[in-house]
């Protein structure tokens, strides 16, 4: 067993089994405790949350509670293993929440037969939390699931595999494009990876400038094109009409390449095929699409992005989900929209062109980080990111008409 391995397994077994626990929240240690913390106290809440649902919020946990469900069916990049597998990622999602939002959160995982059995537990459990994150679950039902739920429901709720992952890749890929001087308007796009990050990441792009007709995606059967008959839904969004119908096709001249699909999968010999001073964001985690040393072998003009914490410009969702949950609950907001989105993405991106904090490089063992080709996103440990991002996003769900409280509460104090 690998010394990691072994140091991972011992990380989540010792010395309590697990990454979260229950801490209580109001003294409860005499007798007029209880009585104000159960019976007969608690009564007068409950008559109050009954007279006005809103209450909720002034007498429960409600409005600081995030609830990470699950059904296990797309486990980070291991598959369909099942719900209760999927347990030590919603944990850690959970860990995220709190450790950099101050948000606390609960797992649920979730076994169905089918998606409608998915989508009425979670639906019914709703008014307990103040947001859902949904995690780990395979394309298409994904799509449906997170559709019909943000329907059902009057809280946010919001596929961090899809929007999370968009958010940030769109942050660093908008620096990216403004460092190597190319035009988000113009710029050929080839997405290698049709599931949910992939259709979230490019139709965010798309919200921020690029062209549907100038974006190529591929899935396990070449390119994606309006004479294929094979394609879902989300697919044929995608579907380009073009004769091109392979990576090597398609990579010929492309500005930006996205990766969302497996390793190893673009050869050195593809990726100098493409265009001066290209973008690569190779994303498959552990192993990305092509590795960084060989990617800056071939192209020596390259901007490079992973999913790895052990190379620069991290695509990392922990850079935005637990902000944008911040913001959101804050005003109330009753959904996460696409106005939130690129409130979100703007905030990022200013982030990287200020000043680092010291204390971002000394955790991140950087002697400095200066905006550019190796520092395109925020380092995760940046403390403005809660602030910021929270701001921003507050600010556009009242803007944009999803907040239920009127301002943007001061998180100065």
């Amino acid at each position: 067993m690998s010394d990691f391995r072994q140091r991972a397994l011992d990380y989540h077994a010792k010395p309590t089994p697990g990454k979260i626990s229950v801490e209580l929240s109001k003294p409860a240690d005499s007798v007029d405790d209880l009585a104000l913390a159960y019976s007969p106290g608690v009564a007068e809440p409950v008559r109050e949350i009954a007279e006005d649902p809103d209450n909720a919020y002034k007498y429960t946990a409600k409005g600081n509670m995030v609830a990470v469900i699950s059904n296990g069916t797309a486990i980070l990049g291991l598959g369909n293993l099942g719900p209760l597998a999927s347990k030590p990622v919603m944990e850690g999602k959970a860990l995220l929440f709190k450790r950099f939002a101050g948000l606390d959160a609960i797992d649920i995982e979730v076994k169905h037969r089918t998606t409608e059995e998915f989508i009425n537990t979670v639906a019914n459990i709703a008014d307990t939390f103040g947001g859902i994150n949904l995690e780990d679950i395979k394309a298409p039902e994904c799509f449906e699931i997170e559709q019909e739920l943000i329907k059902r429901c009057s809280i946010p709720v919001f596929h961090d595999d899809q929007h999370g992952t968009a958010i940030v890749t769109a942050a660093g890929m908008l620096n990216a494009i403004e460092i190597q001087g190319k035009n988000i308007e113009s710029a050929k796009i080839v997405c290698m990876g049709a599931g949910a990050a992939a259709v979230a990441c490019m139709e965010l792009l798309i919200k921020c400038g690029a062209q549907r007709e100038r974006i190529y995606m591929l899935d396990r059967k070449g390119v994606i094109h309006t004479r294929r008959e094979d394609l879902t839904e989300h697919k044929r969004l995608f579907a380009n009409n073009t004769d091109k119908r392979t990576l090597e096709d398609v990579m010929e001249g492309a500005d930006i390449f996205v990766g969302v699909s497996g390793p190893d999968v673009l050869p050195p010999e593809t990726l100098a095929l493409m265009s001066p001073n290209p973008i690569v964001f190779a994303c498959s985690n552990p192993d990305p699409e092509i590795k960084p040393e060989l990617a800056h072998e071939v192209r020596n003009d390259l901007i490079m992005a992973t999913g790895r914490s052990d190379y620069p410009n991290q695509v990392n969702n922990v850079l935005c989900f637990p902000f944008i949950f911040r913001g959101a609950l804050d005003v109330r907001a009753t959904a996460i929209n696409d106005e939130m989105k690129v409130a979100a993405v703007e905030a990022l991106r200013a982030i990287t062109k200020e000043p680092v904090p010291e204390s971002v490089l000394a955790a991140s063992n950087s002697k400095s980080l200066t905006f550019g080709k190796e520092y395109i996103i925020p380092k995760p440990m940046d403390p403005r990111l809660c602030e910021r991002i929270a701001s921003a996003v507050s600010k556009a769900a009242i803007e944009s008409g999803v907040a239920r409280l009127p301002e943007v509460p001061n998180r100065a104090e």
